[in-house]
């Protein structure tokens, strides 16, 4: 399974636009709790990428929708690229922010 990514333009656009965006922060807790993207628009989830990886059974994956797209994201873009590489696989609809949070604190300045 491949996954698309997206910039953080096209992410901006799709929040002024569309009804909900699944949005899945893989970086620790504490991260995301430092900062995370929020809007009115968002739905945002943190699933550590270290349990995305191991997928122990009953991970936290019953949160996250398998008939809509999720965007996946972290710090620079490659954990989430990783997680989206398993979660396709999974057969969730996956989409990776290009840059992750560092491209969108970029692009939102």
């Amino acid at each position: 399974m491949t996954f698309r990514k997206i910039t953080p333009k096209e992410l901006d656009e799709r929040i002024q636009k569309e009804d909900k965006i699944v949005l899945l922060d893989v970086r620790s807790a504490e991260k995301y709790k430092e900062f995370h993207i929020e809007d009115s628009q968002v739905v945002s989830l943190n699933i550590p990428k270290t349990e995305i990886f191991d997928l122990e059974e009953g991970a936290e994956l019953s949160l996250l929708p398998k008939d809509s797209p999720i965007i996946t994201t972290c710090t620079t873009g490659n954990s989430a690229a990783k997680c989206a590489k398993i979660l396709a696989d999974l057969g969730y609809q996956v989409e990776v922010l290009e840059g992750g949070i560092t491209a969108w604190k970029e692009y939102r300045k």
